[in-house]
C-alpha cells in the first residue's frame, strides 16, 4: 500500500546541558530535505504524526503496484484532456436533437468556466486533505457530470452536466501529480510527467476524431458515456491501492473553512465567468462595443482586483499564496504555460477548419490529418522526460520548445490552398515536437522549487494557466477569424456571394452555398482568415520564450547526485 499525505514529519531527539532528552519535531520536505525546527511545546493538539517520508527515507512502490497507479493516473488524465475536446465535433448533432442553436456557445463555457473557476480551490483542498479522498471525489464529480451529459434530456440539463464535469475536471491533473511524487522520486518523475504530457496532447487531439465517429455511427451521447467505465477502472484502481493518511491538524468545520479562503473563491469564481463569457460572445453572438461585453469585461477588472488584493491579504490562507505565485519559476511557468496552451488549442481548433474549408474532407478525416501533431508531441514528450531524468535540467528543453515551436508555427502560416501534404505534415511535427519538449516542463519546475506541501497549489497554477489560455485564445481566434473571413469575402464582389450565409454554413458545406466560378476565391478568403489566427500562435509561441528564459537553473537531481550526510541518511533519527 502506498500513502499519501500533505506534510512529512519526523522525530529527533536533543540531549541539553543538563543530559535531559528534549523532543522536537522535524518537518523534512520530500524534495529538499530542509528541516524546519518546531518545539513539541508549540504543537500541543495539532495531532502531528511522524512518518519517515523524506528523499532518502521515503519508500516508493515498485512492480505491478506502481504500474497500477500509473494506469489509474494516466486514465484519469486522459479523460480530462479527451472531454475538453471531443465535444467539438458532437455539436451539430446535439443542437439537431434539442433544437438548441443558441446555447452552442455555454455547451463549451459551462466546462471552461467551471473547470478554470475551481482549479485554484482545488490545488488548496488538496493541501489540507488526503489526496487519495479528494481525487476520488474529482473523479465522482466528474463521473456524475458525464453521465447527466449523456442522459440529459434536454439542452438545460446538458449544459449542468457540463458544468459539473468541468468542476471534478479542476483537480484531476493536480491530484494526479500530487500521487506522482508519492509514488516516484523527483529525479525519475520527469520521465512520467512526459508520458502524462503525451496522453494530455494526444486526447486533445484525439477528441475531435473520437466525437465526430460516434456522433457519425453510433450516438453523440457515447462521446459521454465513453467516461464511465474508464473512470471506474481509475477510481477502483485507486481506492484499493492507495491508503489515505489521516490529515495532520485537527480542525474545526470553520477553521476549515477559512484556510480555503471562502472570500478569494466567491470573488474568484465570478471574475471567471464574466472573462471567459465576455470571451466567448464577444464577436460573436454581440458586439465588442455592446453593453453586454462592455459590463462583463469592467465587472472581470474590478473583481480581478479585488481577488488580487484578498490574496496579499489573506497571504498563507489565500488560494493563490503570494509567495508561490510570485516564486520566480513558479510564475514564469506560468507565463510559459498561458502561452503554450493558447498556441496549442489554436492549432487543435483551426487546423481542422483549414482542413474541412481547403481540402473539403469531412470532421473525423480532418481530425485523422492532426495524428503528425499527435506523434511528433508524443515523441518529444518522451525524449525531453528522458534526458531530463537523465540530465536533471528541465530549463533547456523549455528553451528549445520555444525555438522550435515558433518555427513551426510560423511555417503552418505559409500553407496555401494548394499546399501539398508534405508541407502541412511536415510543419506539424515540427511545432508538435516543440510542444511535447515543452508541455510539461512547468509542472515538473514546480515540484523541483517548491516544498513538498505547496506542490499542489504550484502545479495546479501551472495548470490553471495553459488551460486558461487555451480558453482565452479559442475566443480571440474566432473573433480574429470572423472578421478576417469577412472582410475577405466582401472584396470578392460578386452577386451570390453572402457572408453571413457562408459563415454560418459552416467548412464542410462551401460548395452548396458558393457557386463553382467563385470557390477559389472563397478558399482564399478561408486561408487568409485562418492564417491570420496563426499568427495569434506564432506570437505566443514566440511570448513563450520570455516564461523559458526566466525560469531557474533547478537540478532534479539534487538528491541523487548530492552527497548525503548523516542527518540525510537518517543516522540521527530515532
Amino acid at each position: 500500500m502506498v500513502s499519501t499525505h500533505s506534510d512529512a514529519n519526523t522525530i529527533t531527539e536533543q540531549t541539553g546541558a543538563t543530559g535531559s532528552k528534549r523532543h522536537s519535531i522535524e518537518l523534512k520536505h520530500i524534495d529538499d530535505g530542509t528541516p524546519a525546527q518546531v518545539d513539541n511545546e508549540k504543537t500541543e493538539g495539532l495531532a502531528l504524526e511522524p512518518v519517515y517520508t523524506t528523499e532518502e527515507d521515503h519508500v516508493y512502490p515498485t512492480g505491478t503496484v506502481l504500474f497500477s497507479i500509473i494506469v489509474a493516473l494516466v486514465l484519469a488524465i486522459f479523460l480530462v484532456a479527451l472531454d475538453r475536446t471531443i465535444i467539438s465535433t458532437a455539436i451539430p448533432q446535439i443542437t439537431n436533437e434539442f433544437n438548441s442553436l443558441g446555447d452552442v456557445g455555454w455547451y463549451g463555457s459551462a466546462y471552461l468556466i467551471t473547470g478554470c473557476g475551481f482549479m485554484p480551490l482545488s490545488g488548496k483542498i488538496y493541501t489540507f486533505y488526503p489526496t487519495k479522498w479528494v481525487f476520488l471525489a474529482q473523479i465522482v464529480f466528474f463521473e456524475v457530470g458525464s453521465a447527466l451529459c449523456g442522459w440529459a434530456p434536454n439542452s438545460t440539463s446538458f449544459i449542468v452536466g457540463r458544468a459539473i464535469a468541468g468542476a471534478g475536471s479542476s483537480g484531476i491533473f493536480t491530484g494526479a501529480i500530487v500521487m506522482l511524487t508519492d509514488a516516484v522520486p523527483l529525479h525519475k518523475r520527469s520521465t512520467f510527467m512526459g508520458a502524462f504530457g503525451g496522453v494530455f496532447g494526444v486526447s486533445g487531439v484525439v477528441g475531435p476524431i473520437m466525437g465526430g465517429a460516434f456522433a457519425q455511427h453510433s450516438t453523440w451521447r457515447w462521446s459521454f458515456w465513453i467516461n464511465l467505465p474508464v473512470g471506474a477502472v481509475a477510481f477502483i484502481i485507486i481506492l484499493l491501492i492507495i491508503k489515505a493518511h489521516p490529515m495532520k491538524k485537527k480542525l474545526t468545520i470553520m477553521e476549515q473553512i477559512k484556510q480555503l479562503d471562502p472570500i478569494g473563491t466567491s470573488i474568484f469564481l465570478p471574475s471567471m465567468i464574466c472573462l471567459l463569457l465576455a470571451l466567448q460572445w464577444g464577436g460573436t453572438e454581440y458586439a465588442w462595443s455592446s453593453g453586454r461585453i462592455i459590463a462583463l469585461l469592467v465587472v472581470f477588472s474590478v473583481t480581478i482586483i479585488a481577488f488580487i488584493g484578498v490574496q496579499i491579504w489573506k497571504q498563507e490562507e489565500a488560494t493563490m499564496p503570494p509567495r508561490i505565485v510570485t516564486q520566480r519559476s513558479v510564475a514564469f511557468g506560468m507565463w510559459f504555460a498561458f502561452c503554450a496552451g493558447g498556441g496549442m488549442m489554436l492549432f487543435i481548433y483551426y487546423l481542422p477548419i483549414w482542413f474541412q474549408a481547403i481540402q473539403g474532407v469531412n470532421a473525423t478525416d480532418s481530425g485523422v490529418r492532426l495524428i503528425p501533431t499527435v506523434l511528433s508531441l508524443v515523441v518529444g514528450t518522451m525524449i525531453s522526460g528522458v534526458v531530463v531524468r537523465a540530465t536533471g535540467y528541465y530549463t533547456p528543453f523549455m528553451i528549445a520548445a520555444s525555438v522550435i515551436m515558433s518555427v513551426g508555427s510560423g511555417l503552418l502560416t505559409t500553407i496555401t490552398p494548394s499546399a501539398g501534404a508534405g508541407k502541412w505534415i511536415g510543419f506539424q511535427i515540427l511545432y508538435g515536437l516543440g510542444l511535447g519538449f515543452g508541455m510539461q516542463q512547468p509542472a515538473i519546475a514546480a515540484q523541483a522549487v517548491l516544498e513538498r506541501k505547496d506542490v499542489p497549489i504550484g502545479t495546479s497554477m501551472t495548470m490553471f494557466a495553459q488551460i486558461l489560455g487555451g480558453a482565452v485564445f479559442i475566443a480571440v481566434g474566432q473573433s480574429n477569424f470572423v472578421n478576417k473571413l469577412v472582410k475577405g469575402l466582401i472584396q470578392i464582389n460578386a452577386e451570390g456571394i453572402d457572408a453571413s450565409k457562408i459563415i454560418h454554413t459552416g467548412a464542410t458545406h462551401l460548395k452548396e452555398v458558393v457557386a463553382p466560378q467563385y470557390l477559389p476565391e472563397v478558399w482564399d478568403a478561408y486561408n487568409t482568415a485562418i492564417v491570420n489566427v496563426f499568427y495569434v500562435a506564432v506570437a505566443l509561441c514566440c511570448a513563450s520564450l520570455i516564461g523559458a528564459l526566466g525560469m531557474e537553473w533547478v537540478s532534479t537531481r539534487k538528491h541523487v547526485d548530492a552527497p548525503k550526510s548523516k542527518e540525510q541518511t537518517g543516522e540521527q533519527k530515532v
